[in-house]
């Protein structure tokens, strides 16, 4: 198991060698790794070469260190995307063979916010619609939403229909298209409402995507706050030189 020098630097082959591992399964998903002493002294590196490999490996988020307790190989998320394309949720889990499904937790209805006047340009006397639903995958929670809009919006029986996808919803009446969304993406820790709704312990993270949704207009026409399970979903963005 121990590496044979090549011309590159040794922690680089080190890190070649632990994905390797992790790929054809000698270390598993969710697995400890062996100790700092027992890894270098099997792959013939020092510990400090052996660090910086690791500490690589988990800006990569390939492993994760927890203080106190060891090393431990993170999880592949099952979902991927790039976050320069408008893609539901839906489309997401159905592009890997599973099947998308909706929670329909609750629906409130309630007068607008100073935000939400600002947000959506409404008027006091529009009433906002928070929608909260668990998303699943082949029955897994994997995403825990909240969207909210004018209820205008929205055909009149949509709570009652309990429909999956917004966009569509939105879009019935004619007058308005989700041409594009601003989203910010924030990771997180255990979250005390989100991580128990995904079945989540303490140890796993969350990603939460925040967009606001612009109809062709620039008209801000939904807000979502979406918590991902790091472990199953991840995203990129393809950044070109200009």
């Amino acid at each position: 198991m121990s590496i044979k020098a090549d011309h590159r630097h040794l922690y680089l082959q080190v890190i070649d060698r632990l994905k390797s591992d992790i790929e054809t399964g000698v270390f598993k998903e969710n697995e400890k790794l062996p100790s700092e002493f027992e890894l270098s002294k099997s792959l013939g590196v020092s510990r400090a070469t052996l660090r910086e490999a690791l500490r690589l490996l988990e800006e990569e988020n390939v492993i994760v260190r927890r203080h106190g307790v060891g090393t431990f190989v993170n999880p592949k998320p099952v979902f991927t995307s790039g976050i320069e394309h408008l893609s539901s949720i839906s489309s997401m889990i159905e592009a890997v063979g599973m099947e998308p499904g909706s929670i329909f937790l609750k629906a409130t209805e309630k007068s607008p916010s100073e935000e939400d006047l600002k947000r959506f340009q409404c008027d006091d006397e529009d009433k906002m619609l928070t929608i909260e639903r668990v998303r699943t995958a082949d029955g897994e929670p994997v995403v825990y939403c909240i969207d909210k809009l004018p209820a205008s919006f929205l055909p009149a029986d949509f709570v009652e229909k309990k429909e999956v996808s917004l966009f569509s919803a939105l879009e019935q009446s004619g007058k308005i298209r989700v041409a594009y969304a601003v989203t910010y993406i924030d990771p997180i820790g255990y979250h005390e409402q989100a991580s128990p709704i995904l079945n989540c312990g303490r140890d796993k993270a969350l990603l939460v995507l925040k967009q606001l949704h612009y109809d062709d207009h620039d008209q801000v026409v939904l807000y979502s706050k979406n918590y991902f399970r790091a472990d199953k979903f991840s995203f990129h963005v393809v950044r070109k030189r200009v």
